[in-house]
């Protein structure tokens, strides 16, 4: 069953990307090892990347008890939009505006309550732990009462979410298909770039330019060279 369309989850442009599947938001919360929360405190609009686990309709996020958001969540809640993104390719155009990526994104829109009681809250951290590697919760020592007191972990209902994708070829307008440009998707949602995919458009003879073939993360990452 999908996710209610609500106004908040409802999008302003590009509305063909989105849906509301429920596994299809599953999969990718499941699938991230890190989310962004956004949220105003004192008037101020703050976005803070945290690690994250679903547990069935739930979003468990973890931090400080000394962290703003945190605070004010344990008076009530606090109101968040909670982002995930997985980026799956580079979408490399003839033009330069129709440059894109293949991505798939979930945002949930709700409110944000703090997990009470030491064995809610043990077992909330246990998912978080699994969410990064599963099963590493049996192999490590569990967190000490003064551990657990200075953590504090925070619930989200699922209610509000939507995801997002792009796949596919780039989407070159028809008058720019005769140029002798390559064009396609490269791969980059694993350790190391995936073989270049050409537009199904491209025409005969147009290599693999070398600034694709050996395109690597920004910062030094791994080249398919």
């Amino acid at each position: 069953m999908d996710y209610q369309v609500t106004a908040a989850t409802t999008p302003t442009r590009l509305r063909e990307r989105v849906g509301y599947d429920r596994e299809a938001v599953h999969a990718v919360l499941d699938e991230a090892l890190l989310c962004h929360v956004g949220f105003v405190v004192d008037g101020t609009p703050v976005v803070l990347p945290q690690l994250h686990a679903r547990v069935g309709e739930e979003l468990l996020l973890h931090g400080s008890t000394g962290a703003r958001a945190l605070r004010a969540a344990r008076t009530g809640g606090l109101d968040v939009c909670v982002t995930v993104t997985l980026v799956d390719g580079l979408v490399l155009a003839r033009s330069a505006f129709h440059h894109s990526i293949n991505y798939r994104s979930v945002v949930v829109i709700g409110r944000a309550v703090e997990v009470v009681g030491e064995g809610a809250k043990q077992q909330a951290l246990r998912a978080l732990v699994d969410a990064v590697v599963p099963g590493r919760s049996d192999h490590v020592r569990g967190p000490s009462r003064r551990e657990l007191a200075a953590t504090t972990v925070l619930s989200v209902s699922l209610a509000q979410s939507s995801v997002k994708t792009r796949s596919g070829p780039p989407g070159d307008d028809a008058e720019d298909l005769g140029l002798p440009f390559w064009a396609g998707v490269l791969p980059v949602s694993g350790p190391a770039p995936g073989r270049p995919e050409p537009a199904p458009d491209l025409a005969a003879g147009i290599e693999v330019p070398a600034h694709v073939r050996g395109w690597s993360r920004p910062g030094g990452g791994v080249s398919s060279r």
